[in-house]
């Protein structure tokens, strides 16, 4: 079996609607899902690109995505990778794929010298809560984000969790 991790391309745009609509089918929140073929590819490649697509593909399938895009701290005064949304297909997971694409988010913070790298998560998803945490994330008390910083980024891009 074979995984890629690949940057989408402006051709992906279909494939990366269909991932966006499957996670909005399993987080049973497909009525908010509005996002249409046009409006990615102008968000995604347009003159001002405002995220960036991880695509996943097992055995040549597309198998999953991550989309995510630079924020900032003030506090570090450094630029940070805040992951909007992750999502294996269910017919795909149990195979590494989420820690794939986390994995290479964190190389992407390490090359980019970010910060952070940083995402939310549903309080209800408590498989995606136990899969964060054991690659070394932790929740913040105040906010329900989830973060990987210093030593435990740096291991997380190297493959050591």
């Amino acid at each position: 079996m074979s995984l890629i991790l690949r940057a989408a391309e402006p051709a992906d745009v279909p494939v990366i609607r269909d991932l966006i609509e499957g996670l909005a089918d399993y987080e049973k929140l497909r009525h908010e899902c509005i996002a249409t073929d046009a409006l990615l590819e102008a968000a995604l490649f347009g003159a001002r690109p405002y995220a960036e697509v991880v695509i996943a593909e097992w055995n040549g399938a597309s198998a999953g995505f991550a989309l995510f895009f630079h924020n900032f701290s003030t506090f570090l005064a450094r630029p940070g990778i805040y992951l909007e949304d992750l999502f294996v297909r269910p017919a795909y997971r149990g195979h590494g794929i989420g820690k794939a694409l986390l994995q290479y988010l964190a190389q992407q913070a390490v090359a980019r010298d970010c910060g952070r790298l940083e995402w939310s998560v549903l309080d209800w998803n408590v498989d995606a809560i136990g899969f964060y945490e054991k690659l070394g994330a932790r929740p913040q008390d105040e906010w329900t984000v989830y973060r990987v910083t210093g030593d435990t980024l740096t291991q997380l891009a190297n493959g050591a969790r």
